[in-house]
């Protein structure tokens, strides 16, 4: 039974309630909605009025000049700079240039060749989730990846030309690169 002295609001009232904040474009109020990627302000002369914010604003940081750098490409000067993956180095001439200072987490992994396509070395790279991966540095045309330390050396059992570096409870053990094997080699 509900309380005819109280009235019961939608979902959609209770947030017209919460906020007093006005729509800049068309000065209407805004309500509080929810989508796949949170909640948001949106206004409620919607689809006339396509305004939206979020609730949560993230703080933004001012890129930041390096003094005395220079950008080999341009000669601008260098700036840490904010990105989707976080703080990086890069030309503050952009989007003229596109110069990026690559972190020393591109190293080549022992002078490891590249098995598929015997050409290029496997190079050490961080993933955007910050997991450390090894590639063959002739991407785009070679997309060998494997997720372990490469090891030089030849599996016993399907003779694949490289091994990865796995550590398991028993200790340090080298492992098949080939998906298909994945044979331990006997120590």
């Amino acid at each position: 039974m509900s309380n005819p002295e109280k009235p019961l609001f939608s979902r959609h009232e209770h947030a017209l309630e919460k906020t007093t904040e006005v729509c800049p474009e068309c000065e209407a109020k805004l309500t509080i909605k929810h989508g796949k990627s949170g909640s948001f302000f949106g206004c409620v002369n919607y689809p006339n009025c396509q305004y939206t914010r979020p609730v949560v604003e993230h703080e933004r940081v001012d890129d930041k000049i390096l003094v005395g750098s220079e950008c080999p490409e341009c000669g601008n000067e260098l700036a840490v700079k904010q990105g989707r993956y976080g703080m990086f180095i890069g030309c503050t001439n952009y989007p003229d240039c596109h110069h990026i200072v690559h972190q020393g987490d591109n190293e080549i992994a022992q002078d490891v060749v590249c098995p598929q396509c015997k050409k290029g070395h496997l190079q050490s790279k961080t993933s955007r989730f910050g997991k450390t991966f090894f590639s063959c540095d002739d991407y785009p045309k070679c997309k060998f990846v494997v997720n372990h330390q490469p090891v030089a050396g030849e599996c016993e059992k399907c003779a694949f030309g490289l091994l990865l570096k796995r550590q398991m409870a028993a200790g340090e053990k080298l492992q098949c690169a080939a998906k298909a094997c994945g044979h331990f080699q006997k120590n």
